[in-house]
Formats: C-alpha cells, structure tokens, sequence
C-alpha cells in the first residue's frame, strides 16, 4: 500500500515506522498510509526559518500575491483529481468537496488580489505617529513587519482542502514559510495539493512543508518567535496551550474550535422558512461536520411546533448513503471513530430530549451492509432550555441540532449566550430595526453574525459559509482566535511593534 511521504527540508521523507491505514469510509476499503515516525521536526523548522523565509521575504507582497495566483492556478488544473480523492477519503457528495475544494482555491485567489494592492516594502504603519515630548521633538510610530520564524499549521478533518489554505495564503503572503500537520484521517487530499504546488515549483525551496501522521516534538521544536494556527476540538486546543513552548516560551497560538452555534428567528416568525431551508441545509452539508454548523435553534414559542414540522418535512426528502449513488444527497461521516462519536452524541440527546425527526427511521438510507460511517439526521427539541444545560454545552459534531423555543427576545439573547462562545449565529425576519439589533447583541458572543431577510435570501452565502472577506473565529469556548477577514488575517503572521525617535527618522521609516 503507497505510504504518502512527509516534505521537510526540501525533499521528500518516508516515515520509517508501519504507519496508520486511512479508509474509504462508506465502503471501508484501505486506500494509503501516512507514517511520521523518524521526522526531525528541529530540522525542518530549522530549514524553513533559515532559507525559505529569507527567500520568501526578498519578494514584494505584490509579488507574493502574484505566487498565490500560481499556486490557485496549480490546484485549478487538478480540480477532478482532488474530488476523486475526497470522495474516496471523506466520503461526501459532489457538491459538499466543491465547499472544501473549490473554497480553498477561491480563498487563495482573493488573498492573490488582496495581496496584489499592498504598497511594496518590509514596513507597514499602523496608524499617525504620536508625539511624546514638546514641539514634536520625540514621537512615537507603531509598525507591523513580517515574522521571521515559521508558522505550524493544524488542521481539523472536516476541510482537508480549505483548512490548509485559509491559513497558509495569508501566511505566505506575510513572507512566512509554513509546516503543515493535517488530522490524520483525511491527510490524503492536503497532502495531495501540497504535492502538486511543491512539485510545480513556484514557491521557493521550504516555503511549505508537510507531515503527515504524528511526528516526534510537533511543538517540541518550536521557539518563542514562532507561530501555531489550530483548527479542532476545544479539548485538544486546551492541551496545546499547556505546552511548554506556547505556555512559557509565548509561542504565538490561535484556536478555532467547536462551538454550539445558533440560529435565531424573529419574534414575529417573519423569516420561518429561509430559517427552516438553512437549517436543513446545515445538517447536511458535509454531514453536518461543520464547526459552524447550526446546533441550536431559538424560535418564539407559538412557533415551535411549526417550524419543528417545517424542519422534518424537509428532512424526510434527503438519501443519505454512498455518494457514488448519484440519487445520494448526503454523504458519510469521515470516519468509523466520528460514527461512534456522534452515536453516542445522539444517544445521549435522545434521553434527555423530545426526537422530532428520527433519521434512523424516516430517512433513506442507499448503502450497502452495515460497515459504514454513514449517519442521518437528526433533529431533537426541548420546551425547558432553560433547565437542560446539556443543548448548550455539547456539539455533536455530525448532522444533529436541537430546537427551542423562547419567551421573548431577551430570553433569547441568554440562550444564546450560554453557549459561553460560538463561531457564528444566524437571524431571520423581515424587521430592519430587529435585525440590526440582534446584530449587535449577538456579536458579543460571536465571532460572525449572519442576518437574514428576503432581500438576501438568494445571494447570501450560508451560514455555515466561512469567507475569507469575513472574520472566521470566535470568543470563550471557541477558540478565541481570528483568521480571515480580509487583511486582518496578515496580522497574525506579523509583529507590531512601536518605534519611539525623531520626527526625520519617523519619516524615513514612512518613506520604507
């Protein structure tokens, strides 16, 4: 079986141990090995801070952004063979690998435009200069400049395409070289488009590396002016942040993990049906393996019983099964393990829960046997959100979500918020005045809000829909970190510093 090699130092590195098997998760057929085991991660870190960064930094951002183009172009002319391998690997449908695949190439062409209007130079200012002492004589200036280490990236497993390059085009396009550890599960495809870009041979020589599997000192080998960009579970981001490196030494880290996001109809039930269509459309795309997925949604509750029937009629019209069958709307899990997972995540929904739409029975299910990963949906509901601490606290991380009702819009601001941090909610209705407030309740505790009215409801691009124009993150439980979001995404990969001089040396700095 072909064990995909990991790309440190510039050059290809089998691992020397007997690797982990990755499967077809529908059909459970062994399709490649990935093995880390014998990377010298110290060495690989090494060779990417001392000659790809070098490297990457004697070019313009203009004339990064024009290689991010090239790379986009790369991956373009390999479209159909990327959705081969998801759909043997995640086991999704056509149209769920175009969000993961076609998402990743559209990110990487807006950070290659965005990156083609930079003003050329090593120095950026943040903001007028400020005067310390009388007459101007001493002024202070802040400054952004690139870092000089190397960013590790971590990625989830539910976008193997699109994870890899929200991270790394704005990495790249600071000047900073990037090592890339994608989940195990799904590393075929990132490692894949890794292959391909470093094979076409535009970027210089370790200006992304990869490895595959689980090395030796992943963190170990980092230093104080390094960079770790995570995706995954907030347990696993809570176990990063011990480490020595990130705890003591203040490696630079940012988390983007699960969160119990939310969709909130208005208090007139004005928006019931683009509420009803989005939700449904969460718990399926990409099996509701999302962390921006819908989990909660908060209706008033004269409306609870039906939007709750809108909700299944929709559900019952879906066939979950093999992807290969093309009457297939709803792919599998990635995994047996997130089967399991998310079984008993149901399981424990159901005791504590009314079931309102039972996907194990109301759904048809196309798959042979019974050794998949597929999962239907799942929809439960709860008249007491109040007393049931469980909806607000647990994500099952497949296509679930709970609905409840509220007594007013206040109680549905504090509903909303016992998520204790979410990625993004949704609002729909049709009131302006409602909706700008809501906005703005929401974002306290929320990193994106997505509001909704008819005028929109044919151009907007989905809540669960995470766009690089956009901030992508959230506070408290989901990470409390920021990526995307336009420009703001290179503030990661830089450092701010100020600079206290003379007026003349402050405008030499400018004039860089």
């Amino acid at each position: 079986m072909k064990k995909l090699a990991n790309y440190v130092q510039g050059r290809w590195q089998e691992g020397t141990g007997e690797g982990t098997t990755l499967y077809d998760p529908v059909l459970g057929t062994p399709l490649v090995k990935v093995c880390a085991k014998g990377v010298d991660m110290a060495a690989a870190y090494d060779h990417a801070r001392t000659q790809a960064g070098p490297a990457l930094r004697r070019y313009t951002y203009a004339e990064r952004a024009g290689l991010l183009a090239q790379v986009a172009q790369v991956l373009q002319a390999s479209r159909d063979n990327y959705y081969d391998i998801s759909l043997q690997n995640s086991g999704t449908v056509k149209n769920d690998t175009a969000v993961d695949v076609e998402g990743s190439i559209y990110t990487l062409g807006y950070y290659a435009k965005l990156g083609s209007r930079l003003v050329d130079g090593q120095v950026h200012l943040d903001g007028d200069s400020t005067s310390l002492a009388k007459d101007n004589a001493f002024a202070s200036q802040h400054i952004e400049v690139p870092v000089r280490g190397v960013a590790l990236l971590i990625n989830a497993f539910n976008f193997p395409a699109w994870g890899l390059w929200e991270k790394a085009a704005p990495a790249l396009l600071s000047g900073v070289p990037v090592v890339v550890k994608p989940a195990t599960a799904t590393a075929w495809l990132t490692h894949e488009m890794v292959k391909d870009v470093i094979e076409a041979g535009i970027l210089p020589e370790g200006s992304i590396s990869i490895v595959c599997g689980r090395p030796e000192g992943l963190l170990d080998a980092l230093n104080g002016l390094d960079l770790v960009s995570f995706t995954g579970s907030a347990e696993t981001a809570a176990t990063l942040r011990q480490h020595p490196r990130i705890q003591h030494d203040g490696v630079r880290f940012n988390a983007e993990t699960d969160s119990v996001n939310c969709a909130l109809l208005d208090p007139e039930a004005t928006g019931s049906d683009l509420l009803v269509r989005e939700v449904v459309r969460e718990l399926t795309i990409k099996s509701g393996q999302k962390c921006t997925a819908i989990r909660r949604i908060f209706v008033p509750e004269a409306s609870y019983d039906a939007v709750a029937k809108g909700i299944c009629e929709k559900l019952q019209g879906i066939t979950v099964g093999d992807p290969r069958n093309e009457s297939v709307r709803m792919g599998s899990l990635v995994s047996q393990t997130q089967k399991k997972a998310v079984t008993e995540g149901i399981e424990l929904l159901a005791k504590h829960c009314d079931v309102l739409f039972d996907g194990r029975t109301q759904t048809s299910m196309q798959v042979d046997g019974n050794d998949h990963a597929c999962v239907a949906p799942m929809l439960f509901g709860t008249r007491d959100p109040d007393n049931l601490a469980l909806v607000h606290e647990t994500e099952v991380f497949g296509p679930v979500a709970t609905i409840m009702p509220y007594r007013d819009i206040e109680h549905a601001y504090e509903l909303a918020r016992r998520g204790m941090g979410s990625l993004v909610a949704s609002v729909y209705g049709e009131d302006t005045d409602f909706l700008a407030q809501a906005a703005v309740r929401l974002a306290e505790s929320h990193g994106r809000v997505h509001v909704i009215n008819s005028a929109v409801a044919k151009v907007q691009t989905g809540h669960g829909n995470a766009m690089p124009q956009s901030n992508h993150g959230g506070p408290g439980r989901a990470g409390g970190g920021q990526e995307l979001g336009g420009l703001r995404a290179l503030a990661f990969y830089h450092r701010l510093a100020a600079v206290q001089a003379a007026p003349e040396v402050l405008a030499r700095l400018a004039a860089q």
